[in-house]
């Protein structure tokens, strides 16, 4: 249980100091839980090995335990527009969950082993899929404008002006202004999905659209901490 509780711990400091719903005590909590269901299942019930009509089977709990762990995982997975987060640090509490079975099981050199492997995966292969992916990602883009003749070119003429290309782009009109009050002057909601091949470029455009007048909101994962030209108490956000 000891040594679950390190196994667990280890993964779990990946995932709090990159900031994930499910961190450091959390993959510790479903490591040792899950050792102690496995331990359950293959000493607990030794008492009743000798009845008449009793039959054992040390993995019938384990086998719960691995599907039942899929609410925990589905708690820290989000969904925000087209953009999904949490699927990795899911994917690490049901593994987890199968190193402390392993670990309860007496399987040590498989949950050692296992450990190390996903610790190679959530920092070293993070690192190196981000490097090789960076010219083939796409960045979400949520701006809402006044909706007015000319508004649309002008947004996209700023990003050609930087080299951004837009791969995307949905349009759903809006009857009222980010604060709740009646439009003025009617609004509208722009999606971006844009190409990134520099991010230095993708933050100047931005930078740049945030300070029109006709542009109310501005949202992206790339800027923060913008004034919008045509809201003082709009900003850009994480």
């Amino acid at each position: 249980m000891i040594l679950a509780v390190v196994l667990g711990g280890l993964i779990g400091i990946e995932r709090e100091w990159s900031n994930h719903a499910a961190g450091f005590r959390t993959h510790i909590l479903v490591c040792l839980g899950s050792t102690t269901i496995m331990l359950l299942s293959a000493y607990g019930f030794s008492q009743f090995v000798n009845e008449a009509n009793v039959r054992m089977d040390p993995a019938r709990l384990a086998a719960q335990v691995i599907s039942g762990i899929g609410f925990l995982g589905a708690g820290a997975i989000l969904r925000n527009g087209n953009m999904i987060k949490g699927l990795t640090t899911a994917a690490s509490v049901w593994v987890v969950a199968a190193i402390g079975l392993s670990v309860g099981a007496g399987f040590y050199t498989g949950a050692m082993v296992c450990t190390l492997l996903v610790l190679v995966s959530l920092f070293l292969l993070n690192k190196w899929e981000k490097h090789l992916m960076r010219n083939r990602r796409f960045h979400e883009v949520d701006i809402q404008i006044i909706d007015k003749p000319g508004s649309l070119g002008k947004i996209a003429s700023v990003f050609g002006d930087h080299d951004v290309q837009i791969a995307n782009l949905k349009m759903m009109p809006d009857d009222e202004q980010a604060g709740g009050s009646p439009a003025v002057l009617p609004s509208m909601h722009l999606h971006f999905s844009l190409k990134i091949k520099k991010q230095e470029h993708v933050i100047s455009a931005l930078e740049k659209i945030a300070s029109m007048d006709m542009v109310l909101s501005l949202e992206s994962q790339l800027v923060s901490g913008l004034r919008t030209g045509g809201s003082k108490e709009s900003s850009v956000s994480m």
